[in-house]
């Protein structure tokens, strides 16, 4: 395989220009059990922010279609991808064939009892749990994380341990900020799973972000 770009020069040009939060951060070393997340937006955000693909800034992705904010810090995990391998748990789970990634990194919610008042920014977070969602036949898992050492959530291992509110209104988020005047979603969320499940997803992302991206991470972060 032939090298993308010279790692001297790689990092040389990180001192000049911005990293791509997707592939330009790393996930961390301590990952799975806990992961760099890149977040876009905040709970005081009232229209939907998301980074673009192509040039790595952020960009107002779509208008709200009802005044609901996301209850925690939201964003993706750097270095991750939705392919074969996280569809394969939800083809697995819910003993279909059909189900294919989504295409995009993670999506991660990390609480926090701390206001933070913009995105754009990297925390460190532990993996409580997650949802197993289906958006349009495509695996579209939501990982639920605490951010490090909050003085709040930081004792947290597993979504169980959370109140039952706080997991219902992450619920009812997802299932309702894709929202639009005329148009009707085709999404559901199948399960809530523990810390050790959201661990395994991180992980398959990993691995079809490796697969995906030809081992990029490794030429950037080496």
């Amino acid at each position: 395989m032939s090298k993308l770009m010279d790692p001297i020069v790689g990092k040389l040009m990180g001192l000049r220009y911005k990293s791509h939060p997707w592939h330009g951060v790393s996930i961390g070393d301590d990952a799975p059990d806990y992961i760099v997340c890149f977040i876009e937006m905040v709970s005081t955000d009232t229209v939907k922010y998301e980074v673009d693909k192509e040039s790595g800034y952020l960009k107002l992705d779509r208008p709200q279609k009802y005044s609901n904010t996301v209850p925690a810090l939201y964003g993706f995990i750097p270095q991750t991808y939705s392919g074969d391998n996280v569809a394969g748990v939800s083809n697995e789970s819910l003993e279909r064939e059909d189900i294919h990634g989504d295409s995009d990194p993670l999506d991660v919610c990390v609480l926090t009892e701390k206001t933070i008042t913009h995105g754009d920014i990297l925390v460190n977070a532990k993996p409580i749990g997650g949802f197993r969602m289906i958006d349009g036949g495509q695996a579209d898992d939501k990982i639920i994380a605490v951010l490090a050492y909050d003085a709040v959530y930081g004792n947290v291992n597993d979504i169980s341990e959370l109140p039952h509110l706080v997991v219902e209104r992450l619920r009812h988020y997802f299932l309702t900020y894709k929202d639009l005047p005329g148009e009707k979603r085709n999404s559901e969320i199948t399960h809530v799973y523990g810390a050790e499940e959201a661990k395994k997803i991180i992980k398959l992302a990993m691995l079809d972000y490796d697969n995906r991206f030809n081992n990029l991470n490794a030429m950037l972060f080496r």
